[in-house]
């Protein structure tokens, strides 16, 4: 297997909510999916929503449940300062705050928020990882 992720698909509750979220935080919807998916280009992979009864049927998994799922996705930015305002800007279009900016222990600054289904998303400055001009997270070896 190649060790890579194309595709990372969001069960939604109301695709109009969450396209508008999304949109309104910068990601342009691929014309792709018919209107029964909605894709977003990030790079090398993609972001996509798709209708969460559906999804949790297509992986033959029970639909109910929330809290923790185990997973939190991530957006680092270029700037400590920008942790803050990036969550600012998420709130303002929808998203709930759930763990504020903080100068984190590990010598860079993160905080949470959730998206309109409480998928937990981490904005994190981290100066070991810098970002490079295409926005891809330059790892050390």
């Amino acid at each position: 297997m190649e060790a890579r992720i194309s595709l990372v698909t969001l069960g939604v509750h109301d695709m109009a909510r969450s396209r508008a979220f999304y949109e309104a935080l910068g990601f342009k919807a691929s014309s792709a999916g018919g209107g029964q998916i909605v894709f977003f280009q990030l790079g090398p992979m993609a972001l996509a929503i798709f209708p969460w009864d559906a999804l949790a049927e297509d992986a033959d998994q029970p639909g109910a449940g929330s809290g923790f799922r185990g997973v939190t996705l991530a957006h680092n930015v270029r700037e400590k300062a920008d942790v803050d305002a990036t969550i600012a800007a998420a709130v303002a279009v929808g998203a709930r705050k759930v763990k504020p900016a903080h100068d984190a222990s590990w010598g860079g600054r993160s905080g949470y928020f959730a998206d309109p289904d409480g998928h937990l998303w981490e904005v994190a400055w981290n100066p070991f990882f810098p970002l490079a001009a295409d926005g891809a997270v330059t790892l050390p070896d």
